[in-house]
Parts: structure tokens; sequence; C-alpha cells
């Protein structure tokens, strides 16, 4: 190794005079390894000369005065600890490139959108679109030019709180969401040691316990609503997906995006087969599968062959892709006058609360709603597992629903074995 650490015999006046006179070739030493050296072209470069395992090496600091005297006393300081270490320099050098050029290709930009293109074979188009397009809006401005590995929770929460700010919950528990599957594939790529998006989750409010959705729960007052509904002006379209909503107690996001390649009439058990990017729950490996009772398949295959079983089953007549959810909802709030009291949401509700007191087994209507399942043994069956115990579900419920439309009486069904 080379000799002292001391260093510090020339000065600002000495280096300038030098290189005012000095010819290529032609070396000043500071002391401990560090020199000025003037090159073939004439320009002057800071050097620091060292020996490891028993052989001579130099290492090049940079140009003056582009780099200081005192700079390059510091980098004469990182060069020794280094050879203390037993480390050679110039190796550590470009160890330390290759990472920061690996850093610079896997930004958090580029993995995002390497996730977002792996995801568009699994998701709708709208669905895709929608989060890139969240990513671009939200998180590329404050994170997406840094390597990924550098990003902490604390810039994560920054950034999440910041789109909480503009008063969209959803919006930013959606975009956290998304951030948490970039940072596992990050992870799983071996990009990054943690996940920085995990802890973020802390500074968004938990839904309020009073909060719950307004829902009837009694089958008198949901038959009223039914008839209500049939008496309304109501639009074609908004009647169906309310009808839908009702008979399958799916969310409304689900209904007013429903297409007609999800659903399957002919089948032997009618079915709608929900593709998993469009539930609330998308880390199940399976689409959610919705049981048709016969009420409500009579009812769509009029649909069909009315409106035709082509692309959305309610096409917005204002040349959208779809009707929105605020023209149900708001069927709810002002034309039924149920503001506070039902609303679209509240069908499922509705649906679990009923079905539970007619004795039907808890995993079974959480499966059937695709509810997020808070134990292991509620997870093991969302596998495919009790879809014959859903049905029967499904059949009890149209059944009992357009009973009660009619006014009839409710004869409570026989438990379901556990």
């Amino acid at each position: 190794m080379a000799g002292g650490i001391g260093a510090g015999r020339l000065t600002d006046k000495a280096i300038k005079a030098f290189v005012a006179k000095a010819e290529p070739g032609k070396k000043l030493a500071d002391g401990a390894g560090l020199y000025l050296f003037i090159t073939p072209a004439g320009g002057a470069t800071w050097r620091v000369k060292y020996r490891i395992d028993g052989k001579e090496k130099i290492y090049s600091i940079g140009p003056y005065p582009l780099v200081t005297l005192a700079a390059a006393r510091v980098e004469l300081g990182e060069v020794k600890a280094l050879l203390l270490e037993g480390k050679d320099p110039v190796t550590e050098r470009r160890v330390n490139r290759a990472a920061t050029a690996a850093n610079t290709d896997n930004t958090f930009k580029a993995v995002a959108e390497e996730w977002l293109t792996k995801k568009q074979k699994e998701w709708s188009a709208g669905h895709y679109t929608k989060s890139a397009r969240a990513f671009e809006r939200d998180i590329y401005a404050s994170l997406g030019n840094l390597p990924i590995a550098s990003i902490t929770p604390a810039m994560v929460a920054k950034a999440i709180e910041d789109i909480h700010k503009r008063d969209v919950l959803e919006t930013a528990s959606r975009i956290l969401q998304h951030l948490n599957g970039v940072f596992r594939y990050a992870q799983a790529k071996g990009l990054c040691r943690d996940n920085p998006a995990a802890p973020a989750r802390e500074v968004l409010p938990r839904k309020k316990d009073n909060g719950r959705m307004p829902a009837l729960l009694e089958w008198s007052a949901l038959g009223d609503l039914l008839r209500r509904a049939v008496q309304a002006r109501l639009s074609p379209s908004v009647h169906m997906a309310h009808r839908l909503c009702a008979f399958t107690a799916m969310r409304i996001g689900n209904v007013v995006e429903a297409e007609w390649r999800e659903f399957r009439l002919d089948d032997d058990q009618p079915v709608w087969v929900i593709p998993r990017a469009k539930m609330k729950v998308t880390e199940r490996d399976i689409d959610h599968r919705v049981p048709l009772c016969p009420e409500i398949v009579a009812e769509l295959r009029q649909w069909g062959e009315v409106f035709g079983t082509r692309g959305y089953l309610f096409p917005s007549p204002t040349g959208g892709k779809h009707i929105g959810r605020e023209s149900i909802e708001k069927v709810y709030r002002v034309t039924l006058g149920l503001a506070g009291k039902h609303s679209p949401h509240g069908w499922r509700s509705a649906f679990s609360t009923l079905a539970r007191d007619h004795g039907i087994a808890r995993e079974v209507v959480e499966l059937a709603l695709d509810h997020a399942h808070d134990n292991e043994v509620a997870r093991a069956y969302d596998r495919g597992e009790r879809f014959s115990q859903r049905v029967e579900l499904y059949q009890w419920w149209g059944r009992e629903l357009a009973a009660a439309q009619r006014g009839a009486k409710i004869i409570p069904m026989p438990a379901m074995a556990a």
C-alpha cells in the first residue's frame, strides 16, 4: 500500500503556478500518494498512486480546476479508507458505477410501466387505462425518476397524502394498492429489498364504523322498493341495471360495467363471470362467478332480444361506453326517496343479513359477495369450492325477492349445511 495518510504540501497558489508552465507528463505531489498530473493534451488532473497486493495502481480523481485541491484531498481520504479495508478503490468505483447504471434503468417509472404491461393482459382496457393515467397524474412526478431501491416509506406516504388532500379517499386507496403491486414485483425481481408502500396505509383514514351504506333489511320493504321502481319513470337501462344489482347483490361498479361476454345464460346453471381485474379484491387468481337465479336470467334474455347481446349490457345513450353509477344512485336517492335508507350497495347488506338470518353458512355468503376473507379457513374455500351451495343461495334469494315484490309472505328457508 501507499505510505502515510498525511497530505497537505500544496497550496492553491503553487498549483496555479505549476499548471501555468508545466509540460505534459510532469507531476506535482501533495503527499500520501496524491499528485497533480499534466496530461499529453496539456490539461491537469488529480491522481492517487497506491499499492495493493504488491502491485502499484493509479486512481484518477478528476480534472483541475473542476476538482479543487480540497475536494481531491477528501477523495484521497476515501481511497485510503478503502485500502485499509483491503478493497481496491478502482474496482469499487466500477462496481458503484454499474450499480448506478442499473438504478438508472430501474427507476420507479420503468418498473411500474413493466408491471402495468403485465397487468394489461389480465385487466380490461378501461381498467388498464385508468390505472396508467393515475400513475402519470399522481405518482410519476414525485417518484418516477427515482431508483426504485432508493424509495422510502416516507416518500410513498407523502405521495399518497397529496392525493388524499383532494378528498378522494377511494382514489388514494386504489393507487396505494397499485403501488404495493409494483413494489412486490420489484422485490420478486431483486430490484429492492423492502416494500415501502406497505406502511403507507397508516396515513389514510380508516372507514368510519358509523359510515355504513344505508340498507333496508326487511322483505316487505325490499318488495315495496322493487314495486315502486317498476312504477317509476326510469330509462330501460337504469331500470334493468337496478334489477341486476338487486338480484345478484354485486357492486354497482360491476353492474354498470357488465359486458355480454361475461354472461353464460345458456349453461345448465347460468352464471355471470366477472373478470378478477374488475373486482375490488384483485389478489385472487380466479374470476368471480355469480350464479344467476331463474328470475334474473329470464329478464336478461328478454333484454338481449330487445337491445342486442354485444358490448356492454347498459351502453350509454350519451356516447360513453356505459351508463354511470350515479344515474342509478340518483334513482334511489331522489326518484324513490330512499336517501339515508337504501342505496344500490344496500342490496349487498340486505343479501348478507337476510341470508345469515335464514341459517346460510357465513363462508358461503362471504364467497358469494367476494368479500376479503379474515381467516385462513375462509380463504381455503376461495378456490371454486362451495359453488353448488352458492347456486342454492342465489336460487333462494331470487325466489324470495320475487315473492316479496309480489307482496307474498316470505317463508324461511331451511338452514343449509355449514
